[in-house]
């Protein structure tokens, strides 16, 4: 079992920042892939963006291009999601989650992630 655990979110104004962090630990972990997603109410989860493990190659979606920055310190396990410029749009539960794969075609669908963190709330005020 992989463990994880975010921590980071809050309540920030328009074009604020936060910092996200999701903190791995259990046996073996071995993620291929880590990646962030939010959900907001009545809406379905949707994927933020990933970072693969072994080449620190990133991905995005769109809305978090040129705003968002993913990065991983493997010391400490540990993925950070950098969020700059936030809007009341993003305001949502994030989630970070792990998978011992890459699959070329759907690595953004959350159904390729084998484990989820509890999620925290980023509140954005206008």
């Amino acid at each position: 079992q992989v463990q994880l655990v975010e921590s980071g979110g809050g309540l920030v104004q328009a074009g604020g920042s936060l910092r996200l962090s999701c903190s791995a630990s259990g046996r073996a972990f071995s993620s291929t892939l880590m990646g962030w997603f939010h959900q907001a109410p009545g809406k379905e989860r949707e994927f933020v963006a990933a970072i693969r493990w072994s080449t620190r190659s990133t991905y995005y979606a769109d809305s978090a291009k040129g705003r968002f920055t993913i990065s991983r310190d493997n010391a400490k396990n540990t993925v950070y999601l950098q969020m700059n410029s936030l809007k009341p749009e993003d305001t949502a539960v994030y989630s970070c989650a792990a998978s011992s794969r890459f699959a070329l075609n759907t690595w953004y669908q959350p159904y390729e992630y084998d484990y989820w963190g509890q999620g925290t709330q980023v509140s954005v005020s206008s």
